[in-house]
């Protein structure tokens, strides 16, 4: 029954907040009460499609006493002010990465909502893919101690450049996944200096919004720890993810996904395959529907999710590194 499911209101229906309607709508633990955007036509639209309320003004889902949670798919600049409104009406809150721009302002708000003891699970969707996740699992049992990171991310084609001039540039909208997915592996330890490198060899369009087509990273944890990350705009064969994990017994590997695994031979070609998964929405479909399950546990039973708030935060301390150290040409020091 409706009166046992966790109610929510969904702020943003771009892409990614249609994709979480979608997902939240075919989950039985969940009521998409209200949905919000500030596209009037693309609010009639899915509120019909799925017969939830549209609302012209965030403040009646904050306000109304039947909400549990709020989720957050809205613009970043949204991003704090949603969180700070929630969790002081003592909602459960679910919000897209980043949690901003400017790691001033994340801390800024984390030091005004820490009273109010914040329930926030951040969707870094990456922790819940099946593979990914199994790496972290079986880590120390297979590999023993953990010595070295390399994930490798490439974007099938560059989003439009519009979007790109607002995004944060390649570390804190792109390569901020990796960051994460880096630190999960690490446990209780953390990252303490970062290497960064960047260019533009095909699309010369990132110079004049100083940005980087391609970019490269390299961090080593307190425990000694080395991590490389490469990151790419444009890849030729598709949506490129791959984890490895190097230990001092053996190497883990979280592989590409594909349309089906068969392998094709014949005359003019050997050990073919069908293409990787378009994009991150049909890779990481899994993933999203995952963390929707630990949204269930944070809400009815307090069990802390894969990503809180204080991941989102640490997150964008190394894409600031990294963008220093693009700078300076140099490691630069960490500081949490």
């Amino acid at each position: 029954m409706d009166k046992n499911k966790i109610k929510v209101a969904l702020l943003g229906l771009g892409r990614i907040g249609q994709m979480h309607a979608k997902n939240l709508i075919e989950n039985s633990d969940f009521k998409l009460k209200y949905v919000f955007d500030l596209n009037k036509d693309l609010l009639k639209k899915i509120s019909n499609k799925y017969n939830v309320t549209s609302i012209n003004k965030p403040d009646l889902a904050f306000n109304d006493k039947d909400i549990d949670c709020i989720f957050i798919a809205s613009s970043t600049p949204t991003h704090l002010k949603f969180i700070e409104q929630g969790v002081k009406q003592n909602k459960i809150i679910f919000c897209e990465k980043p949690l901003d721009l400017n790691i001033k302002k994340i801390n800024s708000c984390l030091k005004r909502i820490k009273k109010f003891k914040p329930r926030v699970q951040i969707g870094f969707n990456r922790r819940y893919d099946v593979g990914h996740h199994s790496l972290k699992k079986h880590l120390k049992q297979k590999i023993g101690r953990l010595e070295k990171i390399i994930i490798t991310s490439r974007d099938p084609s560059p989003p439009s450049l519009k979007y790109l001039k607002s995004s944060g540039g390649i570390f804190k909208d792109m390569m901020i996944h990796d960051f994460d997915l880096a630190r999960y592996y690490l446990g209780k330890d953390e990252f303490q200096s970062i290497f960064a490198m960047g260019s533009n060899l095909s699309d010369k369009r990132f110079n004049k919004i100083n940005d980087y087509e391609l970019a490269t990273t390299i961090l080593k944890s307190k425990k000694g720890v080395q991590c490389i990350i490469t990151n790419s705009r444009h890849c030729s064969f598709g949506y490129d993810q791959r984890v490895e994990l190097f230990g001092n017994k053996g190497m883990l590997v979280s592989e590409n996904k594909r349309n089906d695994e068969i392998n094709y031979f014949s005359k003019s070609s050997t050990n073919s395959k069908s293409p990787l998964l378009h994009f991150f929405i049909e890779r990481y479909s899994e993933a999203f529907k995952l963390q929707l399950f630990d949204l269930v546990k944070f809400s009815r039973k307090n069990i802390k999710p894969r990503a809180v708030f204080e991941d989102g935060r640490k997150s964008i301390i190394l894409a600031e590194g990294a963008m220093k150290s693009i700078k300076s040409k140099k490691f630069e020091k960490l500081i949490y």
